[in-house]
Formats: C-alpha cells, sequence, structure tokens
C-alpha cells in the first residue's frame, strides 16, 4: 500500500505516535530484532521507513554487502509506532539490534543513557565533514554516539495562483537567505492576501499541530531567543526576544492571517489546508514535497522561511546509531560510515527528497527525484540552524516541553491568555521538565 509519509513521521518536533502498518514488515516478534553473532559478519538493522527509503536502504545495504566479502546485513523495517517501545524493550533484554535508525530528538536519551556505541575511535576526524549543527545532533558529551544520516527542514511553499490573483509579484518572490523576507516584510505580504482574499481563504497556515509545538521554537531562533541558558535546566524564554516572537505569532491569529481552527491543538495538518486551497501560503518540510506534487491542483514553489536578527527553522531528520552491546562494533562502525558517505548519502536523499548533512553535498551536488527546482531553497535553508539550537531541541526533556508549549501557545493563540502570562507559565513548566 501507499504510506503517506506525513502520518509516519513527525519531523524535528516532537513525535506522534501513528498506527499506520508499513506491509512486508517483520516487526519486532518476526526476527531480525537481535544483533549478530560475535565474530560473525553479520549486522541486524531495524528502522521505520516510507516507500522510498526502504527501497533506497535496501540498496545501499546490496552494495555494502557487494563491497564487503561474506558481510550481511538483515533489514527489519517495522511500523513507526512499535519502532522505540521495541528498541527500548530489545535494549532492556539485550538483545538490541546491532544497527537502528532514531530521529535526532530521541537520540540524547539513549546517549545520555549510555545505551549507544562511542563511535569516537572509528570517526576521527569526520567533524569537518557534516555541517557542524548535524555533529552537534549526534553528539553528547562531545562525543558522537550515531552519524547524521539526513535531515528535514521547514521553508514556505507558495501557492503562486493565488498571490498572482492577489497581485503579489511572484517574480520576486525571495529565493536564497541573502534575500529571504524579514518578519515585517512577511507581514506585508501577509495583509495584502487577507485584504484580496475573501473570507475563507488565509494567507498562511503554519506547521505547529500534532506534535509539532516545537516548531514555533524557529520564531524564537529568529529572534535571536533561546528556549533554556547553556546550563540546559534553567529556562531562557521569558525574554524581549520570547515577548517579540511570542507577539508576533499571536498577531497571525488576532490579524486573521491563518484559519482560527489551525493552532497547535488542531487534528489538521498544515499541508492539507494548504493542498485544498485554503491558504495561499504554508510552512512545510521538504519530506512533502512528493505528497505536494502529486496533490497539489494549483502552481507553486518554495521560498525561504521569514528572517529577523536571524534564520532559523526546525531540526527534522534521523540519525543511524549502533547499540552499545553489539558483538561487531568494528563492522557496525564500517557500515555506519558508509551510510554517511558521499555517495551514499547522495544516492539516498535523491531517492526521498530528503536532505544531506555533509558539507560537501551542497544543493546542486543532488539530483533530486521529485521538484528538484524547489530542493536548493530546503538545502539552504537547513544551514540556518546553528548548534545551540541542536542542544535545546534535543533536550532530554523536550518531550515534557513540547507538551507544555502546546497547552500555552494554544491558550495564547486562541484562548485569549496574555503574553506574560504565557510565558510565565512556559518558564514555570520547563524547570520543571529539566529538573
Amino acid at each position: 500500500m501507499k504510506l503517506n509519509r506525513r502520518r509516519l513521521l513527525a519531523m524535528g518536533a516532537g513525535i506522534v505516535a501513528v498506527s499506520t502498518v508499513l506491509s512486508g514488515c517483520a516487526g519486532f516478534g518476526g526476527g531480525g530484532g537481535g544483533g549478530g553473532e560475535a565474530g560473525s559478519k553479520e549486522l541486524t538493522f531495524t528502522t521505520w521507513a516510507g516507500d522510498s527509503e526502504a527501497v533506497a536502504f535496501k540498496a545501499l545495504i546490496k552494495q555494502f554487502e557487494t563491497e564487503n566479502d561474506g558481510v550481511t546485513v538483515k533489514l527489519n523495517v517495522v511500523p513507526y509506532a512499535q519502532m522505540f517501545s521495541g528498541i527500548d524493550a530489545k535494549l532492556s533484554s539485550g538483545n538490541a539490534p546491532d544497527i537502528f535508525r532514531v530521529d535526532y530528538g530521541n537520540l540524547g536519551v539513549y546517549s545520555s543513557q549510555d545505551q549507544l556505541l562511542d563511535l569516537s575511535p572509528y570517526l576521527a576526524n569526520e567533524e569537518d565533514n557534516f555541517i557542524p549543527a548535524m555533529w552537534q545532533a549526534v553528539s553528547y558529551e562531545n562525543k558522537p554516539y550515531g552519524v547524521p544520516h539526513q535531515t528535514d527542514v521547514s521553508a514556505l511553499l507558495v501557492n503562486t495562483d493565488m498571490l498572482t490573483e492577489a497581485g503579489v509579484d511572484v517574480a520576486s518572490l525571495p529565493q536564497t537567505q541573502a534575500d529571504a523576507w524579514t518578519w515585517d516584510e512577511f507581514a506585508d505580504v501577509a495583509k495584502q492576501l487577507r485584504t484580496a482574499l475573501p473570507a475563507d481563504k488565509y494567507p498562511f497556515v503554519y506547521n505547529w499541530q500534532l506534535g509539532g509545538a516545537p516548531r514555533w521554537l524557529s520564531w524564537l531562533f529568529q529572534a535571536n531567543g533561546a528556549l533554556l541558558e547553556k546550563d540546559g535546566t534553567t529556562s531562557a524564554i521569558d525574554s524581549p526576544a520570547g515577548k517579540k516572537a511570542l507577539d508576533y505569532t499571536k498577531s497571525f491569529f488576532d490579524n486573521q492571517w491563518v484559519p482560527p481552527t489551525s493552532s497547535t491543538k488542531s487534528t489538521v495538518y498544515a499541508d492539507t489546508t494548504f493542498q485544498e486551497g485554503t491558504a495561499a501560503m504554508v510552512f512545510a518540510g521538504s519530506f512533502l514535497v512528493p505528497d505536494m506534487e502529486t496533490l497539489a491542483k494549483f502552481n507553486w514553489t518554495a521560498i525561504p522561511m521569514p528572517r529577523d536578527e536571524r534564520g532559523a527553522t526546525d531540526l527534522g531528520g534521523n540519525a543511524l546509531v549502533a547499540s552499545k552491546d553489539t558483538k561487531n562494533p568494528d563492522l557496525a562502525a564500517k557500515f555506519l560510515a558508509f551510510m554517511v558517505q558521499a555517495d551514499s548519502m547522495s544516492a539516498f536523499c535523491a531517492a526521498t527528497n530528503e536532505l544531506p548533512t555533509r558539507t560537501d553535498l551542497a544543493a546542486d551536488a543532488i539530483t533530486f527525484n521529485v521538484r528538484p527546482d524547489v530542493m536548493p531553497v530546503f538545502v539552504e535553508q537547513a544551514s540556518t540552524i546553528e548548534p545551540s539550537d541542536v542542544t535545546q531541541l534535543t533536550s532530554p526533556a523536550m518531550a515534557a516541553i513540547s507538551t507544555a508549549l502546546q497547552d500555552q501557545l494554544d491558550a495564547a493563540f486562541v484562548g485569549g491568555q496574555s503574553t506574560g502570562d504565557t510565558l510565565g507559565n512556559l518558564t514555570r513548566a520547563i524547570e520543571e521538565a529539566t529538573k
């Protein structure tokens, strides 16, 4: 069956458990879950995967086996809804797979609990080959506990037909970070669209629904603010930057720039609203490009997210890690290194419309299978993620913080809660979560 990757993954900002089952999955009870025998040339690799990802994984595994005589990598594709409960159970029983996939938000939980293989001895001098933020995402206490396999970030998709009808000059839309709209410029476009569009259409919709509340932090980071102080436990959100970001995003609802039902507790994805022609623009991840190309019945393109003091976006994507108890650590590390070498990463990203994490894979270094014309915008957008952003977004307390963000932002956006009360409530919730 055709799997919609949006339903499979909650990219970057929180985990959404889904019930969709991948056809042909062995599951954690179907074999392939435990590690290979010591001294053997066998590795086990457990992951969730969309259709194109599964095909790409199989092709690269075949190449690795061909290049390493006698080596076998047993791929076990499981439903995302079972992935981490299954991994946790396997780790507890000492029967974890040699290799598994983990999103950046969860990786810190495993590395901080000493459950992953320290790759420092195997990845000497590799740090400079990766985007600094992505290397930070796989690191704990300055040691790499995984390899940054790919990433996914949000940019701004625009319905060029609707913008043209509203009098917006689509020929002058920004294409690079250097000419990205400022917050004021973005607000001006939203005002123009609000005036031109009928009451049941909206200038844009933001993707903070269904576990995506931490995507609001992109605005905080753009204002040069922070969620946490450098100690990782003290809240930094109640600040001039926090007030500016919250006031600005509250204005989306106050000015009817976004649908009133599109707050953080909405059960409708932002891209669905865009596909239906209800909103002229949408903040969306690159992993949605194939779906958008198939489902959107209008002309559209991608442009950078707005910027304030700096550019910023959300952290999506996944790392590949090895269990600390793997019986074949050298072979496991060799496989991880293979999966993130330039040609392997290029092939995987081209097939899946995901983004590379290597510094030597620029926007024009990959021929993406779907809408290659818009993908450079996402590739450059990924460069706005700073290591300090990653440190905060991968905090072991992020799950609890995400819940607080969802509740408090919804109260501010549609519940009439003041900015001061919202920031105060968030401060208390964050400091409780990081105790």
